[in-house]
């Protein structure tokens, strides 16, 4: 069966893609530059992770998002909140983590990038999308969420002719587990960028740093992308 995949090069996507290559077809990597701060790292990492898996990557442009909203991705004025191991371990959101959530939202994103990945993935024959949509960010992020995604499908069968599904190797899943399996799959995450800044290397700080430092962490393996940069 081919597939066409949502490539970040954080952690979530480049496990969902690593899973998914060993059953699947693997035709496109799709990598978005709506304006976001990493843009230049995550989309220079993206290229990396599909030349190790000898796969096409595509980079689409979203000027108009960035033009649209003031989320932290993008506005250089305005802050990403800064949080601590603390405050993502409870169970529940906490009032830290939906700060952040609110604070990095992206107008529709996800929905967008879907939309424009069935047109692809339906051009190129391919039933499947794959994305790297969790458990543990579905409790802040709604379009991270298997509600989400069924009502997303719920279109493709009317706005597609091979009715494209999504697939989400991740649903459910802590960050640790999703660590693990994507070190059972050998992953390239050396060239697995999570930081919602685009500096030379991670601040460590963001929520996005501060749950992947966590996964790695709870396991006891290092951060092979700290390696690399002698952080």
């Amino acid at each position: 069966m081919k597939a066409i995949a949502l490539l970040s090069s954080g952690l979530d996507s480049v496990a969902a893609l690593a899973i998914a290559s060993r059953n699947l077809d693997l035709e496109l990597a799709l990598s978005f530059d709506y304006g976001q701060r990493a843009a230049e790292r995550e989309i220079e990492y993206s290229r990396k992770i599909c030349e190790h898996f000898k796969l096409r990557h595509k980079v689409i442009r979203l000027d108009w998002l960035a033009e649209i909203t003031d989320t932290a991705l993008v506005n250089s004025n305005v802050e990403i909140p800064v949080l601590s191991e603390t405050d993502i371990l409870e169970a529940e959101p906490s009032k830290s983590t939906e700060a952040s959530a609110k604070a990095v939202w992206v107008p529709n994103r996800n929905g967008v990038m879907l939309n424009i990945a069935a047109s692809f993935a339906e051009s190129l024959d391919c039933k499947y999308i794959i994305t790297g949509f969790n458990g543990e960010e579905a409790k802040t992020f709604p379009d991270n969420s298997p509600e989400f995604v069924k009502a997303l499908e719920r279109g493709f069968a009317y706005s597609t002719q091979n009715r494209v599904r999504v697939f989400t190797p991740l649903s459910g899943f802590s960050k640790s587990e999703i660590l693990k399996r994507a070190l059972e799959t050998k992953a390239p995450l050396a060239y697995s960028w999570s930081c919602y800044y685009g500096g030379k290397k991670p601040c460590k700080s963001c929520e996005s740093c501060v749950r992947r430092a966590r996964a790695f962490k709870e396991l006891g393996v290092e951060d092979p992308l700290f390696k690399r940069l002698e952080v």
